[in-house]
């Protein structure tokens, strides 16, 4: 199982979850974790070159990169990086092998389309409903029922 998320403890506290440590594959969002890189500011040339790296999944050259910046964001993203750095793939292989997506735009998409409907004028849902619903959504995403 592969879970992607970005670096919010609520969201591994979750995954731990799902299913046990040997099962599952935890990757950091790669959107996010550029994010992240980008707060830092200063040299782009710096901030290329540690894109770069951490594209490869090399974190501990990414950490070396920022090794004499005294920035407090750089400080702030290293640690960053040291607590994910078992989150952190190797991004590009994972997208050129299609091993499994290297971001959740799409899963936060589909939460926000979900969200919507639930909040349709008029609509009413009892709670006890919305597990069930969600439950058949994602077994017709997954190829486990199919429409009629």
């Amino acid at each position: 199982m592969t879970c992607i998320g970005d670096g919010h403890d609520g969201i591994w506290n979750i995954v731990r979850d799902f299913a046990p440590e040997h099962q599952r594959r935890e990757v950091l969002d790669w959107f996010h974790l550029m994010e992240n890189l980008h707060k830092i500011g200063g040299s782009n040339q710096r901030l290329n070159h540690a894109k770069t790296l951490l594209w490869q999944g090399k974190v501990d050259d990414a950490i070396a990169v920022f090794a004499d910046c005294n920035l407090k964001q750089s400080k702030n993203f290293c640690a960053y990086l040291e607590k994910h750095r078992h989150r952190i793939v190797n991004y590009q292989y994972y997208q050129a092998e299609q091993i499994c997506s290297i971001g959740s735009a799409a899963i936060e998409s589909t939460v926000k389309q979900i969200d919507r409907r639930i909040k349709i004028s008029g609509a009413q849902w009892k709670l006890d409903n919305v597990p069930p619903v969600l439950a058949h959504r994602c077994a017709y995403l997954n190829g486990l029922i199919f429409a009629r």
